[in-house]
């Protein structure tokens, strides 16, 4: 009997051998075959191209820049949220996985009765008896479902899709939170050159001042040149003051991303000139491998297509297996004897008939997500490449007119330089070298704008080119350590920690 016993556990996880529901096809997307604002001169990326796969940052040279970022991944606290949706989806696959697996209950019982009579009395009425023991120890294996139809493996394959878009997630979370330290780092270091712009003019204008007070005394000049040169000065200082309120901000954002309280964080001023790096651009279609969040969306269509098939499998009968073995006795020394030994042993085979159409609802639903999923997937695609050619341009226009804006930096300077002489000379009013200066500190406030569009631009360009991020960082088995999550505290009894190194699956 055991060996027949033994025979039957054995073929039934061999029953288990359709799937039933569509196999995953990802959907095509429209993919161009070239980028339309690609500048002239640019080149499509080579395999050794100066982009550092994961390290993207190290483009722009800029060692504290690549110490920050070094941070992000380590202390950012949206990323720790996504690091545990993450390892709540590998979980849930495991949960699913155990499915295919019989659970197995151990029960033992000590039972101690009596039925009718009195003993304390001796009056029996009739009908007495004396108390009985009872023991009884057995295992047993419960609805054990025999995936027939795959819907176990449907759910697995659909659990484990779903894993890896939410690891594609955390490599999008992650790069979006890369990409904006890099714009606020930027953006404070082009305040830190407007700053320094500032106290430059404040010190030019000083001078001003300190000429129209000397030729007020020689009274060449009126008391009103005096008045504006002030009023420019002062101006100005208001300026370079109203710098630190954004510097600050900028600063405080840089903070949180690496996980940091803004009062615990400081960066100092530099007088670095950085410039914009020439960022190599990949063919199209190699777009889709890039970027993380493409990746997620097509990982939620397969996930989608799996519970297709879960839906579909609702239609077909449910096998399940139950079994107990044990032995009963009311003594203890003949306990496990064979005459005490009991046992079941048996499939059982369910259909549902009617259920008022709700298995094919269900069928509906799961088809209407798959065409949710697709639809998703395929703008997330369009919107990326909607990025690129946005930041392509932006880049190959904003270079254009950075060299237009330094001509007239240069033409605004040289026309501050002969309104200053010409007033000197007595030619012309010191309202004509206010405006004159004026003209000359805004085309430079324009230009370092300029500059700071052009960082930001080439940072976000970058982002929509997925860094250096590839669809071949998805885990294939859906575990956090595929992605260096660290693991989280065991906390389960020490002898089922024992038991797991025997039984990996426990």
């Amino acid at each position: 009997m055991h060996r027949r016993w033994a025979v039957v556990l054995a073929m039934l996880p061999a029953l288990a051998a359709c799937e039933v529901g569509p196999d995953y096809q990802r959907p095509p997307a429209e993919t161009p075959v070239a980028y339309k604002e690609v500048p002239e001169g640019w080149k499509v990326a080579q395999p050794a191209d100066s982009i550092s796969r994961g390290t993207w940052w190290e483009i722009y040279s800029d060692p504290v820049l690549d110490g920050l970022e070094r941070q992000v991944a380590v202390s950012n606290q949206n990323l720790k949220a996504f690091e545990a949706a993450f390892r709540q989806a590998s979980a849930i696959i495991r949960e699913a996985r155990s499915e295919y697996f019989p659970t197995v209950d151990g029960s033992a019982s000590v039972t101690r009765s009596q039925t009718g009579g009195n003993t304390a009395t001796g009056n029996t009425g009739g009908g007495g008896g004396q108390p009985k023991t009872r023991y009884e120890v057995q295992g047993a294996v419960s609805n054990w479902e025999i995936d027939l139809w795959g819907r176990i493996s449907r759910l697995v394959e659909g659990d484990l899709a779903t894993a890896q878009a939410t690891a594609g997630d955390l490599a999008s979370a992650r790069l979006s939170a890369q990409a904006q330290l890099a714009t606020a780092y930027f953006q404070l270091r082009v305040s830190d050159a407007l700053k320094r712009l500032f106290d430059s003019e404040v010190e030019a204008f000083a001078r001003s001042l300190q000429i129209t007070q000397n030729r007020y005394r020689a009274g060449t000049a009126a008391r009103v040149d005096v008045v504006q040169a002030q009023a420019q000065l002062d101006s100005t200082r208001a300026q370079a003051v109203a710098v630190g309120v954004q510097r600050a901000q900028f600063e405080h954002a840089i903070a949180v991303l690496i996980g940091k309280p803004p009062a615990e964080f400081a960066i100092a001023p530099t007088t670095t000139v950085f410039t914009t790096p020439m960022v190599p651009v990949e063919l199209p279609s190699a777009l889709l491998e890039r970027r993380p969040d493409i990746a997620a969306a097509e990982r939620r269509i397969a996930a989608a297509n799996a519970q297709i098939g879960v839906a579909i499998a609702g239609y077909y009968p449910d096998l399940t297996f139950s079994a107990s073995y044990g032995y009963n006795s009311s003594r203890l020394a003949s306990f496990a004897g064979p005459s005490t030994r009991f046992w079941t042993l048996g499939p059982n085979l369910a259909q549902t008939f009617f259920d008022g159409g709700l298995r094919r609802a269900q069928v509906d639903v799961a088809r209407a997500a798959y065409d949710q999923a697709a639809a998703n997937y395929r703008q997330t695609v369009l919107t990326a490449f909607q990025q690129i050619e946005d930041n392509l341009a932006a880049l190959r226009i904003l270079e254009q007119q950075a060299a237009v804006q330094a001509d007239a930096v240069r033409s605004a300077r040289e026309a501050e330089r002969l309104t200053l002489n010409q007033y000197l000379a007595g030619i012309v009013s010191y309202t004509n070298v206010i405006t004159a200066q004026t003209v000359a500190l805004n085309n430079e406030q324009t230009e370092l704008s300029i500059l700071q569009s052009r960082m930001v631009a080439s940072v976000v360009l970058i982002q929509a080119l997925g860094g250096g991020w590839n669809a071949n960082e998805l885990p294939e088995h859906g575990q956090p350590e595929e992605i260096n999550i660290p693991p989280t505290e065991d906390v389960r009894p020490g002898w089922v920690k024992w038991v797991s190194k025997v039984i990996p699956w426990f």
